[in-house]
């Protein structure tokens, strides 16, 4: 059977109308072998007409966005007439929310990706959690709006690019016996500090999984059971120190520790 041929037609970008298209050839088994044509930003009739008469020649279906209901109307009946399988993946669901609300849509290409002040507080902040990523440069440490304190495979990346995504400056400072935590730690305000607490044995499991995953054996000192005894033991002393809040990490997914941390943040501010 020849790959099946899908065009992807908007007014605006199209990413949507190519995502819905793409998960549902995911349901037929052709394992990624298909032909997309994808007309983002169309303004005219004309390329409709021609969409849809390259979709009889080769036996395409269409999925389309349109916001503009004439472009909606004529690219259905071209598709129609000329016996056109053709989708229209928006449509139906602005008809649907117009009688409910009883408001007229407002018709404007692209409105989703629009740049907002969200948008930019968060490109901010992922940028900040990048630069200040495992204590480069100490710096950040006054800046943040967070500092996370662990040993290494305590997922202070992952939960710094989370909480980003938040819109949170998140500094990450990593800890280790051999090296002096740098003294902005000790001078910030321990309330945005959290401590980063995982188990031995859960540390241990998961840095034997990140050697064998670099092609290393599992009896390196960095899963040694006595270099993490001693690891633990030394962010314990730097945690009292500071005297910041902890959490336990060790049966924790990201998100759930990320929720942790954003309400602590609002009871303390």
């Amino acid at each position: 059977m020849k790959k099946p041929t899908v065009y992807v037609i908007s007014d605006s970008v199209g990413e949507t109308a190519e995502f819905v298209m793409k998960a549902a050839l995911s349901q037929f088994k052709y394992d990624g072998e298909y032909v997309m044509h994808r007309l983002p930003y169309v303004t005219s009739k004309s390329v409709l007409k021609v969409a849809v008469q390259h979709a009889e020649e080769t036996g395409a279906i269409i999925g389309f966005t349109l916001v503009n209901p004439e472009f909606r109307s004529y690219l259905e009946n071209e598709a129609m007439n000329k016996k056109v399988e053709c989708i229209d993946i928006m449509g139906p669901m602005i008809s649907a929310m117009q009688r409910l609300f009883k408001q007229k849509p407002r018709l404007e290409p692209g409105l989703v990706h629009q740049l907002d002040e969200d948008y930019f507080k968060r490109v901010e902040a992922i940028e900040f959690a990048v630069r200040y990523d495992d204590g480069r440069d100490p710096r950040g440490i006054s800046k943040a709006d967070i500092v996370l304190i662990g040993v290494s495979r305590t997922s202070k990346t992952p939960l710094s690019q989370y909480l980003a995504h938040k819109q949170l400056k998140v500094a990450n400072v990593p800890i280790v016996p051999e090296v002096e935590p740098p003294n902005e730690l000790f001078y910030v305000d321990p309330r945005k500090c959290v401590g980063l607490k995982i188990s031995p044995v859960k540390l241990n499991d998961i840095r034997k999984e990140r050697l064998k995953s670099l092609g290393l054996g599992d009896q390196a000192s960095y899963a040694n059971m006595d270099r993490i005894h001693q690891e633990l033991s030394h962010f314990e002393n730097i945690i009292e120190r500071i005297k910041c809040p902890v959490i336990d990490v060790s049966n924790k997914a990201v998100e759930e520790t990320a929720n942790i941390i954003l309400n602590m943040i609002n009871k303390t501010y």
